[in-house]
């Protein structure tokens, strides 16, 4: 009973030591980036002072397989367990990297201003109309150069587990033919699950998997590769399939 109280009670010292250490540090990281000149230089300031500022709360951001990394266009596909997952994937990927975001963070305070001076796109999936004019330019951007981060689940739950991935990423993929990357997130859920009042401490691991290149452009291979990464993904995540609880579109 002693140790569990006092580790009780040192698991809840670091929460309130890391939720002030990120609360004093995100604020001026934010206006750092937002005051960057460039869009090379916002990025850089962000991937840098994310490692800085997970480092200082001691959880720092392990990165595996950089040597899979195209030299061309790609799509970025992770998993998805944290609100932090998105700040940790952006100290883990090159700055020529842009990410896929949900339209509604657009409007957060702070944050909306920052990621919007980091260039990442908006989407609205409930949006046919606007879901068409994004398609459009993000095939474009592809096509000249650009590689996009997505997390293909578009959400995540409090329980742990690796949730349906939506086609959109994927069938922009196969279009544009340009491979997929498959990337696995472990350890945000640990330090930041859904609906946690404290963080806890945990190292954050980023494993970049090989590629996988799409077959032709038709739906049916856009499919098959969502099928074929999200496999590679849930081998490597460590968190149970929960396909069966939210079956693909």
């Amino acid at each position: 009973m002693p140790s569990r109280v006092l580790r009780s009670l040192l698991g809840r010292l670091y929460g309130v030591y890391a939720t002030s250490a990120f609360a004093l540090t995100i604020l001026p990281l934010c206006l750092l980036i937002i005051a960057g000149p460039t869009l090379r230089s916002r990025r850089a300031i962000g991937r840098a002072g994310t490692q800085g500022i997970m480092r200082l709360i001691g959880c720092p951001i392990r990165v595996r397989g950089l040597e899979h990394l195209p030299e061309g266009p790609c799509v970025c596909v992770a998993n998805h367990a944290s609100y932090l997952d998105g700040m940790v994937l952006t100290a883990a990927l090159p700055d020529r990297f842009s990410f896929l975001v949900q339209h509604g963070a657009a409007s957060w305070p702070l944050v909306g201003a920052t990621i919007r001076r980091m260039g990442v796109s908006f989407v609205n999936r409930g949006s046919p109309r606007e879901a068409a004019v994004a398609t459009r330019d993000l095939l474009r951007r592809l096509h000249e150069g650009e590689s996009f981060a997505i997390f293909a689940e578009g959400t995540f739950k409090a329980e742990p587990g690796l949730l349906a991935f939506q086609p959109g990423a994927f069938a922009i993929a196969s279009r544009a033919a340009v491979p997929v990357l498959p990337v696995v997130i472990r350890g945000t859920r640990r330090v930041l699950p859904e609906g946690a009042r404290l963080p806890r401490r945990s190292q954050i691991e980023i494993e970049i998997l090989p590629p996988l290149h799409p077959e032709d452009s038709s739906r049916d291979a856009a499919h098959r590769l969502r099928d074929a990464v999200r496999a590679r993904i849930l081998a490597r995540c460590g968190e149970p399939d929960r396909l069966a609880v939210t079956p693909h579109p």
